[in-house]
């Protein structure tokens, strides 16, 4: 970027422009997955909408690359491509509640903890991931699931309006009435269409919620992954339960003699009274005895960041993810295999289930289109130290081959990697994807926004 371009772009903005001359450079592109390293001719941190139309209309007339950063949580890290401008959206962080309408506006730079606290104030919330420090913008704007997702759906669930900056720099608010295509579009399709600067969300009852872990050892992996198919679905949807294989960490509540051990297990969350949900998880030994049970009652808002000091930024991270109807017992000795050969310590593998009021919405409301699944897995590496990067990614891609025929055939956008091809995309958004490319052309025909998993626009009709 030349001298006067990136003075011009100063001028206009004021929020800061960050560039390698500077001193906070290396510290504005670092990303959460400490694998990425890229250097971007600029970061531009934008303080307002205005401040984002600035920067996406001098980044076009000057015919250089964008990409758009909330939460920084892109596995993927498709929020810094080289020699790009990162449209650096973390200063338009806020969160306006609405306790009697029951909803929220919520800046795109926010994070899921500023969501989740604003509205606890009022005994409510909304259903959005497991780790308090993702951007509401990134995972909402992939469809979004999380703790809440059986009992209230998915994060695109509870949209009702986005403010959105075009490739043009025109700025719309798409919603039901307004833009309407492009408001369905922005539920599932990603950041193709335009930078979200503001969404509003319904938000939904709920007061403290009933935690609970139980894991058992590995070599009761599958009597528990069978006994956990069969349960899950016909448990009422005040229960949601991820499975989840792991490393025990050496932190409470965890008991210091299964410090260190390899487990299989499920992380429960219970919305409704706690006693009916002490109930509910009493079955947990149906599937074999649990070498460790643990519920209390907790604030939704602390079941959202009990993960936060296990996965700080900074973690080199390799993740790839599917859909899936079933848990058949060939996936379930794919399992037993890759639970056994866990690289490190916070290596994981997580299934969260997507039934109860995810099916409630028709197949063609939003882009999402994976309503008849019943799961969204994730295999994911993870490490402090660089020299394992290598070992992460490969147990994860081993992995991932091997489950990815017992799959639907597509994953969840957020839980796609680096790399992934147009036949991954397609097969992600299955029969939405030419809709979505139809409304891409209306909305951005040159694909100014690509820094993504892309959806190309169509090609115009042939007069």
């Amino acid at each position: 970027m030349d001298a006067t371009t990136l003075q011009g772009i100063r001028t206009a903005l004021r929020g800061p422009v960050i560039t390698a001359e500077d001193p906070g450079y290396d510290e504005a592109r670092k990303a959460y997955n400490a694998m990425i390293d890229r250097r971007p001719a600029a970061v531009v941190r934008c303080k307002d909408a205005g401040d984002v139309r600035e920067a996406v209309t001098a980044v076009r007339d000057q015919g250089l690359e964008i990409a758009v950063r909330g939460g920084a949580h892109s596995g993927p890290g498709l929020c810094l491509v080289d020699g790009a401008v990162t449209v650096d959206l973390s200063p338009m962080s806020g969160v306006r509640v609405d306790p009697v309408a029951r909803t929220a506006q919520v800046a795109a730079g926010s994070l899921l903890g500023d969501l989740d606290h604003a509205a606890d104030a009022f005994g409510l919330g909304v259903p959005a991931g497991i780790v308090s420090t993702t951007g509401v913008s990134g995972l909402t704007l992939g469809g979004g699931h999380g703790h809440l997702t059986r009992k209230y759906g998915l994060t695109v669930d509870s949209l009702t309006s986005a403010d959105v900056v075009l490739a043009d720099g025109e700025f719309v608010t798409a919603s039901e009435r307004d833009h309407p295509d492009l408001f369905w579009a922005l539920r599932g399709g990603g950041g193709n269409f335009g930078v979200v600067t503001s969404f509003t969300f319904d938000l939904h009852p709920v007061g403290t919620v009933l935690l609970g872990i139980t894991l058992w050892s590995l070599d009761r992996i599958r009597d528990v992954l069978r006994w956990y198919r069969e349960f899950l679905p016909q448990a009422p949807t005040d229960l949601n339960g991820f499975f989840l294989e792991l490393t025990v960490p050496p932190a409470p509540p965890f008991p210091e003699e299964i410090h260190g051990r390899k487990m299989c297990g499920v992380v429960w969350c219970w919305t409704g009274e706690p006693d009916d949900g002490e109930k509910a998880l009493a079955v947990v030994d149906e599937a074999a005895p649990p070498d460790f049970h643990f519920t209390s009652p907790m604030p939704y808002p602390v079941v959202q960041s009990m993960f936060d000091g296990l996965l700080p930024s900074g973690l080199q991270w390799y993740w790839r993810g599917d859909f899936f109807d079933g848990i058949p017992d060939d996936a379930v000795e794919v399992h037993a295999t890759y639970a056994e050969r866990l690289p490190t310590g916070l290596s994981t593998m997580h299934m969260y289930p997507i039934d109860g009021a995810v099916h409630d919405v028709a197949p063609d409301d939003t882009a999402w289109a994976y309503r008849d699944a019943l799961w969204s897995g994730i295999i994911a590496g993870i490490d402090p130290d660089p020299a394992n990067a290598d070992a992460i990614r490969q147990w994860c891609v081993d992995y991932w081959e091997a489950l990815h025929p017992h799959s639907m055939g597509g994953g969840y956008v957020n839980f796609m990697g680096s790399g992934e091809s147009q036949g991954r995309v397609r097969a992600t958004y299955r029969d939405h994807y030419d809709r979505l490319a139809d409304i891409k052309r209306t909305y951005d025909p040159d694909n100014f926004f690509h820094a993504n998993q892309n959806i190309a626009p169509s090609a115009p009709a042939a007069r």
